[in-house]
């Protein structure tokens, strides 16, 4: 996850967290509604920032073993 990424979700979160416990206070359910919706978004930012870090592992990962898959021909060829 990017800092950029983890950034927004944290931001999105501490926004809906403070909306939501504010609707409380108040007793206006819209407000705390929102902010839960918020907070809820923040965590989707974050399950799909750790989908992309995983995604983007698992590529790393076969580029490296088709590299070595490669040198290892290289070298037999040689």
């Amino acid at each position: 996850m990017s800092i950029e990424d983890k950034i927004k979700a944290a931001a999105k979160d501490a926004e809906g967290k403070l909306q939501a416990a504010a609707g409380e206070l108040t007793g206006d359910r819209k407000m705390k509604t929102e902010g839960e919706i918020k907070q809820a978004q923040a965590a989707a930012l974050n399950t799909a920032a750790d989908v992309k870090d995983k995604a983007q592992n698992l590529l790393d990962g076969i580029k490296n073993a088709a590299s070595d898959a490669i040198d290892k021909v290289k070298q037999k060829l040689d």
